[in-house]
């Protein structure tokens, strides 16, 4: 499942970061690529132990840890720490998928890979190409969002980034272990409780009906849940 959630950040939450980001000096994207992602990879991206790297993160991984679409989407259980890229002119992240095992900087515990986010930090105005291109049950899903929103998919997927022809494309990426290992569990536990939530809105928490299907969703949760 691909899901958008749109409005992660401000316009102006969005300039403050961005500030920083087109003052900071970037390395070969290369430097973090495997083997098979050398012969696909050309990018640009802050080197993983630099302090605006861990800084900018820091602010991204507490704002979502505060939005409730990405907790229900996610149920995150570790996160790999956000990196950050940009692609320019002729630069291009060709069809891959992502590591299953990830470590974070100076960390010995292993993360499980089960989502991957892409984060926009630029207008799609400021770029040509560079489309997220996703290739899911449906097809492939081209993807080029507002500055400020947030895509997650499996990252059992594989996905590209089309080249840049025009203009800069800047993003954060970073990837999750799910409290959940399966994408259709964890797509089953979104759509219940986007429905709790909704009648929530419209019965009140304490209706009948409300609590009867939050109780659902949350023994499923005991049930899927691998903590």
């Amino acid at each position: 499942m691909i899901i958008v959630i749109p409005g992660v950040f401000s316009p102006t939450e969005v300039e403050r970061i961005r500030g920083h980001l087109d003052a900071a000096d970037w390395q070969d994207g290369n430097a973090t690529a495997g083997a098979q992602a050398q012969q696909v990879k050309q990018n640009q991206q802050l080197p993983l132990d630099s302090q605006l790297t861990r800084q900018l993160g820091e602010i991204i991984l507490s704002t979502l840890g505060k939005h409730p679409t990405f907790i229900s989407a996610a149920l995150p259980l570790k996160i790999f720490p956000p990196m950050f890229n940009r692609y320019r002119t002729g630069e291009t992240y060709g069809l891959h998928v992502d590591n299953a095992i990830r470590y974070a900087p100076g960390s010995p515990t292993p993360i499980r890979t089960d989502l991957s986010a892409t984060l926009f930090l630029c207008s799609p105005q400021e770029y040509a190409g560079g489309e997220l291109v996703i290739e899911d049950n449906f097809g492939s899903q081209r993807i080029k969002l507002e500055a400020g929103d947030l895509v997650l998919y499996p990252s059992t997927s594989l996905h590209a980034v089309t080249p840049v022809s025009s203009g800069a494309r800047t993003c954060a990426v970073f990837w999750l272990q799910s409290m959940v290992r399966s994408n259709q569990q964890r797509e089953t536990l979104f759509e219940l409780d986007q429905s709790v939530q909704a009648l929530t809105a419209e019965l009140g928490a304490g209706h009948g009906e409300v609590m009867r299907l939050s109780g659902v969703y949350h023994n499923l949760i005991r049930h899927w849940a691998d903590t």
